[in-house]
């Protein structure tokens, strides 16, 4: 056979055993018996590669090489059974998983059987154990939510001796306050390092926000300053009083510290991609900082377990590995409930899902209310080569609201006229309330141990500038492993 009809067979048989692909594979996940959707499961689509379901069961992703028949796609999530199927078959737009069975054996009905207060003492006791601090470098994912809405805006206008500063044009302020604004971030790179001290390189980042929504009350400042200026005298001072509290303002002293606010801002500006490294890093570490065994997390529920009231509610599995189900509530004045998921051979917890029920913090003095009312959260945790256990999926939800209800008055005076120093008055009753919600997302995809030195030699891209988005773009991230966004997220579009 000459070597040109060999190769022709040699084609053949490629051809024949390989198909090649270039689309979006997408699905969501339910509860095969309850229909529900089912969040966090893996999806691994090859070696180090795969994605995590969001909260609503929903996942994709773009596979553009040549893949066999063998190749396949994996799926499991706790408690249910895993399922797998090849590259080359259609997939299905819903793909049920079945909860796993098992019987109570004698992993779990041993001769030790373990109340749910000494599960907690043995998780207390092997802690150091199971969450071993080590240098790593981890490719992850992070995503960042930020949701604010005005719940009330009114200025309140009451008096006016400046015929432009009338009601209408207060009015028409209180009516430009963006009533929602949403910000969205999203990251990947390669993150290094311990709980402490952190390098990040970042390969690729997205901002979605509406920059509109950050600027449009400028034109309305120099509008006021301009009245300000046309109205008042040169060597007046101003006076602004909210009830019992009150200041002075030179003008002279107010239009310097406006050219030198105006100058800081174009500063900001410029140095801003040179911020967005270090905020990512402020951010993950505040994931870190609210690990719940560590010292500083505001989650005391093994710190102070005394106080809580834990309850053994199942028996499950996470990772083929079986683990009790442990419900937590307080006995008295503590924050938080929530479950956690317990390894039954080295009392590591897997799985960790709490909220708050009571605010976190509160204020309330003459007529300013804030409240720390969210505060939530979920923790995944995966076993590395030596037997500890490192992060693969962090979340966080923290929200707060702040309302405002005072009195205000801008007063100008002069001290060198005749008569009366007070020359004109602007009186308003502020009555506003706002919420801020943010939601931080870490995934982790692949981790190794690295040392000290190789710490130390990893640079990180400083320079690293996030593209703006208008809408969210699923190509955009093409050729990355990220976690599925959420519909929100999907649905966010700039209107001009």
């Amino acid at each position: 056979m000459t070597l040109f009809f060999k190769r022709i067979i040699l084609f053949t048989l490629i051809l024949i055993g390989t198909e090649s692909f270039a689309q979006t594979f997408s699905a969501t996940l339910l509860d095969k018996k309850t229909n529900e959707p089912i969040p966090f499961a893996t999806i691994q689509y090859a070696k180090n590669k795969g994605v995590i379901t969001n909260e609503e069961g929903y996942f994709s992703f773009n596979f553009t090489n040549k893949i066999t028949k063998l190749d396949s796609v994996i799926i499991s999530s706790m408690g249910y059974e895993t399922k797998a199927f090849s590259l080359s078959q259609k997939l299905d737009s819903i793909i049920t998983l079945a909860p796993k069975t098992f019987e109570l054996n004698s992993v779990f009905l041993s001769s030790n059987s373990l109340e749910a207060d000494e599960i907690i003492d043995r998780v207390k006791e092997n802690l150091t154990e199971n969450y071993k601090v080590r240098l790593s470098k981890k490719k992850i994912f992070f995503r960042q939510s930020d949701i604010n809405q005005m719940k009330k805006v009114d200025f309140g206008f009451k008096k006016s001796t400046i015929e432009e500063l009338n009601k209408q044009l207060i009015d028409s302020i209180a009516n430009l306050v963006p009533k929602k604004s949403e910000y969205y971030r999203e990251v990947v790179g390669d993150f290094y390092g311990d709980y402490s001290k952190h390098k990040f390189h970042i390969d690729k980042a997205a901002e979605l926000y509406d920059k509109s929504k950050d600027v449009s009350m400028d034109g309305l400042s120099d509008k006021m300053e301009t009245i300000f200026k046309e109205n008042v005298k040169p060597d007046s001072y101003l006076k602004i009083k909210s009830g019992i509290f009150s200041t002075k303002v030179q003008l002279d002293s107010l239009q310097n510290e406006h050219k030198e606010e105006s100058d800081a801002f174009v500063k900001v500006e410029n140095t801003d991609d040179q911020n967005f490294l270090q905020e990512i890093k402020d951010h993950i570490s505040s994931l870190y900082e609210e690990l719940f065994f560590n010292e500083d997390s505001k989650i005391d529920v093994f710190r102070k377990s005394n106080r809580y009231k834990f309850n053994l509610k199942d028996y499950t599995y996470i990772d083929n590995e079986p683990v009790y189900i442990i419900d937590f509530m307080p006995k008295g004045k503590k924050d938080f409930i929530g479950t956690m998921y317990v390894n039954v051979d080295d009392f590591a917890v897997m799985r960790f899902e709490f909220d708050n029920i009571r605010p976190i913090k509160r204020f309330g003095l003459f007529g300013i209310t804030y409240r720390h009312n969210v505060f939530k959260g979920k923790m995944l945790f995966s076993k590395n080569l030596e037997n500890s256990y490192s992060p693969k999926y962090l979340e966080l939800t923290s929200g707060v609201f702040f309302g405002l209800d005072r009195p205000l008055k801008v007063i100008e005076k002069n001290k060198h006229v005749k008569g009366r120093r007070k020359q004109n008055e602007l009186s308003l009753a502020l009555d506003i309330e706002m919420t801020q919600n943010q939601k931080y997302e870490l995934v982790v995809f692949d981790s190794e141990n690295i040392s000290e030195s190789n710490y130390s030699s990893t640079l990180e891209n400083t320079e690293i500038k996030a593209s703006h988005l208008n809408k969210y773009d699923p190509s955009f991230w093409e050729g990355y492993t990220i976690m599925e966004p959420n519909t929100a997220i999907k649905a966010f579009e700039v209107v001009d």
